[in-house]
């Protein structure tokens, strides 16, 4: 994964709806290929702030990267959201923004598969990026369930409606208002998601409604390898600062740090690791466990995602196929997630002599 952090100007910036914008970027020639991306993935941005400097913050692009659009994050305000509000007071076209390169997991290995897109409010925006590349690129019938406050706040809203007249045989959209239907309940997801339990499902949205659909889905069998969900959470830390003094900051803690280890297990030897990773495999045997399993594979080369390291977003995760890892901080994951094998790489150590893991589930 690409460490660096980039300049960008803002080319437009679209108001989507009353408290959502989309800001579209122009990309230079020179630096194109650090910005090539997949459906589902996002930007890590950098917000001005006058108490901690900046603020960085994880924004889904809503563009397709198979399509002739530039890159586009669409930003919805949050109550007390700092950042996003920020940004959709202060940005406009000729402003910059300091980002980091795409990243991510939440985007399908197969844009041929039958898929299922849950989204709530603005977690439209990958979802909508989904939608539109394996239109465009894939042979699937696509079925989307979009939550909305009221008709007022549906994000994409003619978007969507062009996109169904233009493949009617293959996507369906259906939207569901509070307003009008009430909050969906299980029951209600459960019984929509039962007309389609061969698709390969993603959600994407606020934290209730996210548990609700894991909820639907595990109890239709839906098995883990086709069912996705994003999440981020407010990143605490800088992931703009330099690598090498990060590490070494974090080294430092380590050396300072009081916690009683007595209880933790002492490996024998060396772990031996196996990870999956865009279709390739690789394989370790010399991995001292001393080091979290995204320092480990950053060290070998292998181009592991991440974005805070600190436990705060999910775009270090992987499935945990063999052994046992100890997290030292977990602001993400839920106990459905860790039931599910998800661990965030950038917090983990090894229990176990091997591990398995994989980064496409």
């Amino acid at each position: 994964m690409d460490t660096e952090s980039y300049i960008l100007p803002v080319r437009e910036v679209i108001r989507e709806t009353a408290d959502a914008c989309s800001v579209v970027f122009d990309i230079a020639d020179d630096v194109r290929d650090r910005f090539d991306y997949k459906p589902g993935q996002f930007l890590t941005v950098a917000v001005p702030s006058d108490q901690t400097g900046l603020a960085a913050r994880c924004y889904s692009l809503s563009s397709s990267p198979v399509l002739d659009q530039p890159l586009t994050i669409t930003v919805k305000r949050t109550v007390d959201g700092y950042a996003s509000n920020w940004i959709c007071d202060n940005l406009a076209a000729g402003s910059t923004l300091r980002v980091m390169p795409p990243s991510g997991i939440f985007t399908p290995a197969d844009l041929d598969a039958d898929l299922l897109l849950f989204a709530g409010g603005s977690g439209v925006t990958p979802i909508i990026s989904i939608a539109r590349t394996a239109l465009a690129r894939g042979t699937g019938k696509i079925v989307v369930f979009y939550a909305n406050r009221d008709q007022d706040s549906v994000i994409f809203a003619e978007e969507w409606r062009k996109l169904s007249a233009e493949y009617p045989e293959r996507l369906i959209v259906v939207h569901w208002l509070e307003s009008v239907q009430g909050l969906p309940s299980q029951e209600q997801l459960q019984a929509f998601a039962a007309n389609f339990s061969t698709y390969t499902s993603f959600c994407c949205g606020p934290a209730p409604f996210m548990k609700a659909v894991s909820v639907s889905l595990r109890a239709l069998d839906f098995p883990r390898e086709r069912r996705h969900q994003e999440k981020f959470v407010s990143l605490g830390g800088n992931p703009f600062g330099d690598v090498e003094e990060l590490r070494k900051a974090e080294e430092e803690i380590a050396e300072v740090d009081d916690r009683d280890e007595s209880d933790t297990p002492a490996l024998a030897g060396p772990v031996t690791i196996e990870a999956e990773l865009d279709g390739e495999n690789y394989t370790f045997d010399d991995y001292s466990g001393k080091e979290t399993i995204l320092e480990f594979l950053e060290s070998k080369g292998v181009p592991a995602p991440f974005s805070c390291r600190e436990g705060n977003c999910s775009a270090c995760a992987c499935v945990l196929l063999e052994g046992e890892v100890e997290m030292a901080h977990n602001d993400v994951l839920d106990d459905l997630d860790l039931a599910d094998g998800i661990r965030l790489t950038c917090q983990s150590t090894p229990l176990t002599e091997k591990l398995k893991i994989t980064y496409n589930g």
